[in-house]
């Protein structure tokens, strides 16, 4: 990876004073790896995007989401990060860099450290859920995805797996915990709610995202969690409104905003102790206006650094 990103403003070297670029350590060997350090590999990939027929760019997210990560503070005295760098896709094998990415976050949380990966497109979920299940096999995982699509399609004959599939591949290989949370009616058709029923994915459409409406909210990601044994977040940034999140693959005129009712939902899920993994998918910066999306996504990660 590119050893100038993780640069930055000095306010100090004590660490009360540091930045998050001066707890960032790249790292190659997996044995420097222990319990409670965060762990960041960028997926940057977006092979499944084109697959799906989006907006291709994807792929160049990781570097620019990290470089709008390099000045926030640190407030954990006790807080690190290890960098691995990025995944990519060669000769268009998609399958082979989601194994590549399951297999590195397998080795981190067998570990005891959470994992972070920064997308790419949403063709992350299957690999990152992939390495969360090879280090717990015996666990209940469990998945909130923050999203307006529900990714649950089957994939097409001839054209595999892609970034809109990951739920259905989930959902082939172990019962599902999973939550979907500001699903909108209109970027879904009636096979794709069918297919949720069918496989018993929960879900809570974008309508339902207000602040009256949040005791509710709460119960559904309380009922989720309280039912698993670790947690599984990822974000999908078209989740959120075309104004503040216009570098997306797929825009959404009707997208949230990040208000109150939004931010403390995701802190509450957050703050789960459970939680282990988290991933930020569908950042295009081709497509972005002064890094905008990137620097939502970057705010949307250092939320649980520093949770």
């Amino acid at each position: 990876m590119n050893q100038n990103i993780w640069q930055g403003r000095l306010d100090g070297e004590e660490p009360l004073y540091h930045r998050l670029f001066q707890r960032i350590q790249n790292a190659e060997n997996y044995d420097l790896v222990t319990t409670n350090d965060f762990v960041l590999h960028g997926f940057a990939v977006d092979e499944g995007v084109k697959r799906n027929k989006g907006r291709v760019g994807a792929k160049d997210a990781p570097d620019i989401i990290r470089k709008n990560m390099v000045n926030f503070p640190v407030i954990m005295p006790d807080f690190s990060m290890l960098d691995f760098g990025n995944i990519t896709c060669e000769n268009f094998d998609l399958e082979k860099a989601q194994a590549i990415l399951a297999e590195n976050v397998s080795k981190v949380l067998a570990k005891g450290a959470k994992s972070l990966v920064l997308g790419g497109g949403h063709e992350v979920t299957f690999a990152h859920y992939s390495g969360i299940r090879n280090a717990f096999p015996d666990k209940k995982i469990g998945i909130i995805n923050i999203d307006a699509h529900f990714d649950n399609r089957k994939p097409e004959d001839g054209v595999g797996a892609s970034s809109g599939t990951g739920f259905w591949q989930i959902a082939q290989e172990d019962n599902n915990f999973t939550l979907h949370i500001g699903i909108q009616r209109n970027s879904n058709t009636l096979k794709l709610f069918d297919t949720a029923h069918q496989f018993n994915m929960k879900y809570i459409l974008a309508d339902e995202l207000f602040f009256e409406n949040l005791p509710s909210v709460y119960e559904r990601i309380n009922e989720l969690t309280e039912s698993v044994d670790v947690l599984y977040l990822t974000v999908c940034m078209d989740f959120f409104n075309a104004s503040i999140a216009p570098g997306v693959s797929a825009a959404a005129y009707n997208g949230i905003f990040t208000d109150a009712a939004f931010m403390h939902f995701y802190k509450h899920i957050l703050k789960s102790e459970k939680l282990v993994a988290l991933d930020i998918a569908e950042v295009n910066p081709q497509f972005d206006i002064q890094e905008r999306t990137a620097r939502l996504a970057a705010s949307l990660a250092n939320e649980w650094l520093m949770i």
